[in-house]
């Protein structure tokens, strides 16, 4: 049975201009989540989440990995109401885009 969960992390480190969205929108796809991902502007990777808790908690564990390239320092969590209406896992332009 499913466990519906629904989270917002903020990765910290060297996460932009390393594929750090494009590898996560492809990770959360394969693992059934949908949301979206966009840097912030102060360097870090803004990722909303949500679907089965443990999917979550597999891309919670991938988000201290990141892609090659990436060096995360840290990554803060915390739960988000959960959003019927999304349907896909996109990236979103960060501020100012």
């Amino acid at each position: 049975m499913m466990t519906p969960k629904a989270v917002k992390l903020r990765v910290i480190g060297e996460v932009q201009g390393v594929y750090y969205r494009q590898t996560c929108r492809s990770v959360a796809r394969s693992l059934g989540l949908v949301g979206s991902v966009r840097n912030m502007a102060d360097g870090s990777v803004e990722i909303r989440a949500q679907g089965d808790s443990d999917a979550i908690d597999r891309l919670l564990d991938w988000a201290w990995v990141g892609p090659a390239g990436s060096s995360v320092r840290g990554v803060e969590s915390e739960s988000m109401p959960f959003d019927n209406t999304l349907a896909d896992f996109l990236i979103q332009p960060g501020p100012g885009h």
